[in-house]
């Protein structure tokens, strides 16, 4: 079980790795914990998506021209991330915490994979195109204007 658990965590955290090539990088600059940056950057996506009207993981929704099919069975997104850590912080004793760290890193992968995707998309339409990665770069200046003011570097 132990043994499973880890596999599938790594497997979740390589894979958000990869995801994560194409974002802002976001680092402490001011000694915060991992679990602050998490929470840091959750809390900025959803002030940036409010500030600018921008919701990556809703644009990825309306504007893909061709979704590209969900895989059945299993969790995924904020879902399957509250599912990993409520598991891992019930082996440490706290598995609600866990389940809100796990949810947190969820959300950000499904932004990240929805981002991606629009991206991917915009090649498709070049009008369209520059108004989505405009709408895009909007999110990511304002999501970055606030990790800055929170104290962390981000490039």
């Amino acid at each position: 079980m132990h043994r499973t658990f880890v596999l599938t965590l790594a497997g979740c955290l390589a894979f958000a790795t990869v995801a994560a090539a194409t974002e802002p990088e976001v680092y402490p600059a001011k000694g915060q914990t991992e679990q602050q940056q998490e929470r840091d950057q959750y809390e900025c996506h959803q002030w940036a998506t409010k500030d600018t009207g921008v919701d990556p993981v809703a644009l990825a929704e309306q504007k893909l021209a061709t979704p590209v099919p969900a895989k059945k069975g299993g969790m995924g997104g904020a879902a399957g991330g509250a599912a990993l850590g409520a598991a891992g912080g019930a082996m440490e004793g706290d598995a609600a915490a866990g389940a809100a760290r796990g949810f947190g890193i969820g959300r950000m992968i499904s932004v990240i994979k929805a981002k991606r995707q629009l991206r991917e998309q915009q090649s498709a339409a070049s009008a369209q195109g520059a108004e989505l990665q405009g709408q895009l770069d909007k999110y990511d200046r304002a999501y970055a204007a606030c990790l800055t003011g929170r104290g962390y570097s981000v490039k």
